[in-house]
């Protein structure tokens, strides 16, 4: 039996594309679990309209966060297996056959880690995808890190790792993986890939990644990683901005070389998402030149909202001491 859960929140002008996507795969899910954390649109109204047509239960909560709504969703499951995706996402019609095959054929395998493919509706939103989002060719399958938006988990594993940390309202689902890691094999299903729309302005992708950093704050994530972006930003580039200024001319050279350097993926990844734009509208000379400005912008934009928001994640975990999630229970 595979059960299929997701958690949403006003996604009135999304929900359709998730719940339409999940009619049409090749291998239905034997029961849907979907928890609503207390949206003020249409978001539950429009569920509520699916039931007659597919296995739908749809559990309401009031504040409940995104680990409390998966944990929630999975205790209404009864399925060996649980796929696991977004409200924001549209899955191609075998995404749950593909998902779940490697744990079909083969029991020693716990978790199956499906991909996710940036689906642009704007230039900016391009320019967002190659920026943010890794192509299937920059995985190591050994260590990565699946997102909650396409994954199978067995129910055993499930429950060894205690589900998803409700304490945690960012990276949450890297939490849930790295508890996973402990208890069992993973195999990476890059074909098991869904739809993802990257965020369409530069506050909403600004807020995005302040949270995510708080998380890593919260949760002790990457120390190492910034700690190199505040080395970067804070000391790095304001000497060779000040040898440029005031030492010689040849410094500006390195700072381009630098500057090659920090942009060279998201550059090298545009065509990739500037192809599935062009899928949707013709794209034209001012199309890309508008991406590659916004790239650098959307870079820095980033990691701007990174160094903010980590030590406001580290103060909550001194005034609050959560759990140490390497521990299972």
């Amino acid at each position: 039996m595979i059960s299929f859960i997701a958690t949403v929140y006003n996604e009135g002008e999304n929900i359709h594309r998730l719940m339409q996507s999940l009619a049409r795969q090749t291998r239905l899910a034997d029961e849907i679990v979907i928890v609503d954390g207390g949206s003020c649109d249409d978001t539950v109204a429009l569920l509520h309209g699916y039931t007659t047509t597919l296995p739908l239960v749809v559990l309401v909560e009031n504040g409940a966060n995104i680990s409390r709504g998966r944990n929630l969703a999975f205790e209404h499951t009864h399925g060996d297996v649980i796929a696991i995706s977004d409200a924001g996402v549209t899955l191609p019609d075998d995404w749950l056959e593909r998902l779940i095959a490697p744990l079909e054929a083969d029991a020693s395998v716990q978790v199956a880690c499906g991909f996710f493919r940036a689906d642009p509706h704007t230039v900016f939103e391009v320019a967002m995808g190659a920026t943010v989002l890794p192509l299937a060719s920059e995985i190591t399958p050994a260590t990565f890190l699946p997102s909650s938006r396409s994954v199978a988990v067995r129910r055993g594993a499930f429950e060894r790792v205690g589900g998803y940390p409700e304490w945690l309202d960012y990276c949450e689902d890297l939490i849930f993986d790295l508890r996973l890691k402990q208890v069992g094999t993973f195999v990476f299903v890059p074909e098991a890939c869904v739809w993802f729309r990257p965020r369409g302005t530069v506050a909403s992708f600004y807020k995005q990644y302040y949270l995510y950093a708080r998380g890593d704050g919260k949760a002790d994530l990457w120390r190492k990683r910034h700690a190199i972006r505040y080395l970067t930003y804070v000391l790095g580039a304001p000497i060779l901005l000040g040898l440029a200024l005031g030492h010689h001319p040849l410094w500006w050279g390195i700072i381009l070389v630098a500057s090659g350097f920090y942009l060279r993926t998201p550059y090298q990844r545009l065509p990739h998402v500037m192809r599935s734009f062009a899928q949707r509208e013709p794209v034209s000379v001012m199309d890309w030149a508008l991406a590659l400005l916004w790239i650098p912008l959307i870079r820095v934009v980033g990691d701007v909202a990174k160094m903010i928001g980590y030590p406001v994640g580290w103060a909550w975990r001194l005034r609050h001491s959560p759990p140490r999630w390497q521990v299972l229970p």
